[in-house]
């Protein structure tokens, strides 16, 4: 299967320790971080092009986020994040990504931009422009 509109995937994730504001940092209380929502929908939005034929050589990496997170969710807690395909404009991947509780209630969505990428390029000008500081 090629990059078709329409893959999907979801990831079902119980709320850590690690997972909470506190622990990352980006606050001070015990509930999901939003970095840690943020990784939710980006390994979503990875899994849903697993069964994309993508050639060996070929990756994708995130560019722009457009992310709203609704509803804390406490330690213990499950969370579901469900990625789509939503477009494909050449190398540029448009993903939609709702989060939901137990009870389907929405605690974020986002629509996530991802770009297919050759691997070892990306990688050899990333540190390139490393060496260059």
């Amino acid at each position: 299967m090629g990059l078709e509109v329409g893959l999907q995937a979801a990831l079902v994730h119980v709320v850590g320790a690690d997972d909470t504001a506190l622990a990352v940092g980006s606050g001070d209380v015990e509930v999901l971080a939003t970095p840690r929502l943020l990784a939710l929908c980006e390994a979503a939005c990875i899994g849903a092009l697993g069964d994309a034929d993508l050639a060996p050589a070929t990756t994708t990496v995130g560019t722009r986020v457009q992310l709203e997170h609704l509803r804390a969710s406490t330690v213990g807690e499950t969370v579901r994040a469900a990625a789509r395909l939503a477009a494909v404009d050449g190398r540029l991947l448009q993903f939609e990504v709702a989060v939901t509780d137990d009870s389907d209630r929405l605690v974020g969505r986002c629509t996530l931009t991802r770009v297919l990428v050759d691997r070892e390029r990306f990688v050899a000008r990333a540190a390139s422009q490393l060496d260059a500081r």
